[in-house]
This record gives C-alpha cells, sequence and structure tokens, in this order.
C-alpha cells in the first residue's frame, strides 16, 4: 500500500470523525474538540472516549459556561453513560476545574488563550496551566488537529506517533509531508493508527514510501 493510499484511509482527523469543523475557525468547535481531547487523553479504548463525547454531543454539554453550571455528580454519570467508568470520577473533577479556569482567565474563549501566548511553547504552557489533569498526551492531540487554524501549535509528537515514524524512517513529519505534497494533520493521524492499530498489536502491513514505484 502506498503512503498516499494509507493516509486516505486511515488520516481522516478525530475532530473531522466527531463533525467537528475546526476550520471554521469558530472557538465554540474549538471548544468541542478541547473537550474531546481531554476525554481522548486518558489510556482508554478509543471508542469509550468517542461514546462519552457523544453522551456529552446529546445532553448539550458542550461548552464552557454549560459544563461549569454541571454538577459533579451529573458529569459523573455522564462519563459512566459513555463506558468512561474507569476514569469518572477524577475525569469529572478535571472537567470542572479546567473550564472554571478557562472562564475565569480567558472569559471562555480559547482564541484569548491563543492570542495571549507568545510562542508555541507558551501556548501550552498556558493550556496545561487550566488543570494538574493536562498533560503532554491531551496537548498534543489538542494542538495536533489545531495545526490547522492556530501557527503558533506545533505540538510534539505522541510516543505511537515516534513509532511509526521509526519503523517507516520518517525523520521529520512535517518536512516529508511538505516534499511529498500530502496535508501533514493526516499524515500525523495516520502515523498514530499505524502505530496504534498496527505496530503496537502486531500486526504486519506493507507501506509504501517511495510513490515512483
Amino acid at each position: 500500500m502506498k503512503i498516499e493510499e494509507f493516509i486516505e484511509k486511515y488520516g481522516t482527523p478525530f475532530s473531522r470523525q466527531l463533525g467537528i469543523d475546526l476550520s471554521s475557525g469558530n472557538n465554540g468547535e474549538f471548544m468541542k474538540w478541547f473537550l474531546a481531547s481531554i476525554l481522548y487523553g486518558k489510556p482508554i479504548r478509543e471508542s469509550s472516549a468517542t461514546s462519552t463525547y457523544k453522551s456529552f454531543e446529546s445532553h448539550n454539554l458542550l461548552t464552557v459556561e454549560s459544563i461549569v453550571k454541571s454538577t459533579w455528580d451529573r458529569l459523573v454519570r455522564l462519563l459512566d453513560e459513555g463506558s468512561y467508568t474507569r476514569y469518572d470520577f477524577s475525569t469529572a473533577t478535571k472537567l470542572l476545574e479546567v473550564f472554571q479556569s478557562l472562564k475565569k482567565e480567558y472569559r471562555s474563549n480559547l482564541w484569548n488563550l491563543y492570542n495571549a501566548s507568545k510562542n508555541s511553547q507558551d501556548l501550552e504552557r498556558r493550556l496545561k496551566s487550566l488543570g494538574k489533569g493536562i498533560g503532554d498526551t491531551t496537548i498534543s492531540i489538542f494542538l495536533r488537529e489545531m495545526q490547522e487554524v492556530w501557527p503558533k501549535a506545533d505540538p510534539k509528537h505522541t510516543p505511537l506517533i515516534r513509532l511509526a515514524m521509526e519503523k517507516l524512517g520518517i525523520k521529520d513529519s512535517k518536512t516529508f509531508a511538505r516534499e511529498r505534497g500530502l496535508n501533514p494533520i493526516q499524515l500525523e493521524v495516520a502515523l498514530l493508527r499505524l502505530g496504534k492499530d498496527f505496530i503496537k498489536k502486531g500486526k504486519t502491513i506493507e507501506i509504501q514510501l517511495d510513490s515512483t514505484k
């Protein structure tokens, strides 16, 4: 399988799969993706995180205001509804802390956080400072797809992406994407899938990097 074919099949961004339109530049869409990124950031099955996001969506709990006004007990129930039971208590606490901080410090607007950031490092620092539960994995997940609209977003690769890059012999994903005319975000998502769904599980797949063959 050529790398282009692999990206076509496995490189659809998570936000797009959830129906979130980051290209709109709308803070409401950013907030949805931020919530989803927090859910995906835990070592939990992707399907459970997706199901949990859908539960929040069905109950119209996708804004800073709606989450801040919610009770801890209600958040736990929604997390359990989405099969997020392993981390329900800690995640409910984290969501309240993070979104309360976002409301207080940046008036519930991620654009305000972004515009206040001096560079990519400061952007990551500000996101992490919203709550102690925001770690490197969540930051990487969130900013990976925010690169589409935030030039200062330059997240570090997660271990699974680095594993896939090493397997394929790709030293720098952005350079590789630029030289081949590939979408860098879709490439990174595809590399994540390769690392998570194939390499880590011991599944064999042949990916051809040389497009001339």
